[in-house]
């Protein structure tokens, strides 16, 4: 099991970065890894949402899929990814001052044994957090 938490400061009220978080399918205007989603229910929003995204880290492409488990409106939302690596992750919205959010994302995987198992989850922890931290700067900038 890997564990990876990423962080940043949006100068944004927690409404407007709900606002753009909500939309499952726009991720990949501000996610390098995810290259295209696909949402495979009739809903587009809210808990039982299911969606594929077709990920790329180098040399690396899969798609993964993913069910929203959890929604909380303009606070949090919570995945369950099933697929070669299995997990769960949240983005959560945490307001910090009058116009301002911390945006968190944290994520607990399982690598397949083929992929290293924990040794994998250990290398892929590091290239994760790497690319979600670039990933966060450019939703950041999304609100500058």
């Amino acid at each position: 099991m890997t564990r990876i938490r990423v962080a940043t400061l949006i100068d944004a009220s927690p409404d407007r970065v709900w606002e753009e978080i909500r939309h499952i399918d726009r991720h990949v205007e501000w996610m390098a890894d995810a290259h295209e989603i696909r949402i495979t229910t009739d809903s587009v929003e809210g808990i039982g949402v299911t969606f594929e995204c077709d990920t790329r880290v180098g040399p690396f492409h899969l798609t993964d899929h993913m069910e929203v488990t959890g929604w909380t409106e303009g606070r949090s939302m919570a995945v369950r990814h099933v697929g070669i690596v299995t997990g769960n992750g949240e983005f959560t919205i945490t307001p910090v001052g009058d116009d301002a959010v911390e945006f968190s994302w944290t994520e607990t995987l399982w690598f397949p044994w083929w992929m290293g198992g924990p040794v994998g989850g250990l290398v892929g922890g590091v290239v994760f957090r790497l690319i979600w931290m670039r990933n966060l700067r450019a939703l950041r900038r999304r609100f500058e």
